[in-house]
């Protein structure tokens, strides 16, 4: 850039008549319907930060708003219900404290392990989420490469915006996992384990937990934007009109899952069988005595039932009874590394990240979300490092203080 358009950008003049100018046009009432209907995040700041700039995971979301369109961002920034649930899992970890311990160099900190046959340099794992593709043109093969490069595992979500048998070869030396949904239908589900299995994801994630019933929020922009929206049949005609449940929007998959089907999917899969969903002790329990290998403790990010115990406060009771026998993962609101230090401390083996890592992914592609994913796992080495935890087993419920309200 020369010199003098780069003067002619920052003159504080130009900058000084382009706020009064916004000021101009806040103030008119089309500036102000304007505001009013714009959602933007963080919408005070003048600019977004290069990638070179940001400096936490929160640096990421202004640009993945700004890189898709409103749907897309919905549907990844909005929750069940009046998202008690989604706001809630983020307040939790303000009711944890770290104790303070004594400080030691963050060159003495490791915090490898090996879980479910996986050597992982950090336990920070990267969350089954739907349709990246969405997010940004790599999708799902960019997030499994940002992934694979900062040393973890990635879990492929059964909604996948990139077929499995695409994602799974694109990158040499990582490991992919897959979530999968219940279905009734047992050869259907045989023939889906199938094809995720003979892409090479070896571990298999059944989400026992419920899909979100009603995004509130989000119908509420689409609806009431100025116009009346109408459902209509695919062909374009009349909807049908609704009877049953399905009147109070839950639909045909929910509700339904039973032990006995898990039962049937444990034959299905040699490998890790993970179930991911739980929030009850006794669930935990249940779990393990339908051959579950390992839990994940989640209400979906706040996606799934409205009014319910936030991840980390159900994560306690539910370690305590799986008393070691199968590793725990935890998932819901992890923004930061304190978040994970936290939940490791209190008693999660690993932890999982699902909108953080879409952020990063929306914001710059493969190269963002590596970069958040290791932003992520650094901070919780310096968190570690400040709590004078030098290696995984030292992050345990004495270095931190849970008040829970």
């Amino acid at each position: 850039m020369a010199d003098i358009e780069r003067n002619w950008l920052t003159n504080p003049s130009r900058r000084s008549a382009i706020a009064r100018v916004a000021g101009l046009m806040a103030a008119s009432p089309v500036g102000a319907a304007m505001a009013q209907i714009d959602p933007r995040p963080l919408g005070e700041h003048h600019r977004f930060l290069s990638l070179a700039e940001v400096q936490n995971a929160f640096d990421f979301e202004p640009h993945f708003f700004g890189n898709v369109v409103q749907s897309v961002y919905d549907y990844t920034a909005h929750g069940d219900g009046s998202e008690f649930n989604l706001r809630r899992n983020r307040q939790a970890f303000d009711w944890v404290d770290i104790l303070p311990g004594r400080a030691i160099p963050t060159s003495q900190v490791d915090l490898s392990s090996t879980l479910l046959g996986v050597n992982a340099k950090f336990p920070v794992w990267v969350a089954p989420t739907a349709q990246m593709v969405a997010l940004h043109p790599d999708g799902e093969i960019g997030m499994y490469r940002a992934a694979t490069a900062a040393s973890t595992l990635m879990m492929l979500s059964i909604n996948t915006g990139t077929p499995v048998g695409q994602v799974a070869p694109a990158v040499q030396g990582g490991t992919l996992w897959a979530q999968y949904y219940p279905q009734e239908n047992l050869t259907t589900t045989q023939r889906s384990i199938d094809t995720l299995q003979g892409a090479g994801c070896k571990g298999i994630i059944v989400t026992i937990d419920q899909t979100a019933s009603f995004y509130e929020r989000t119908q509420q922009v689409r609806n009431l934007g100025g116009r009346v929206i109408r459902p209509v049949a695919a062909a374009g005609g009349p909807a049908p009109v609704l009877t049953g449940s399905a009147r109070y929007r839950i639909n045909g998959g929910r509700c339904w899952y039973t032990w006995q089907y898990i039962d049937a999917v444990r034959k299905m899969v040699p490998g890790p069988l993970i179930i991911k969903g739980i929030l009850e002790p006794e669930d935990a329990v249940l779990a393990i005595q339908h051959g579950a290998d390992s839990i994940i403790v989640s209400n979906h990010g706040g996606r799934s039932m409205d009014y319910g115990p936030s991840s980390l406060e159900a994560l306690p009771a539910i370690v305590a009874a799986v008393n070691g026998r199968v590793p725990v993962l935890f998932d819901s609101g992890i923004r930061r590394g304190s978040d994970c230090f936290k939940a490791l401390a209190l008693g999660a083996n690993a932890v999982l990240l699902g909108r953080a890592a879409r952020w990063g992914l929306a914001a710059f592609g493969s190269t963002g979300a590596q970069r958040l994913i290791e932003m992520i796992q650094q901070e919780l080495v310096q968190t570690a490092a400040a709590a004078g935890c030098a290696k995984l087993s030292d992050i345990n419920k004495t270095k931190v203080k849970a008040n829970f309200v």
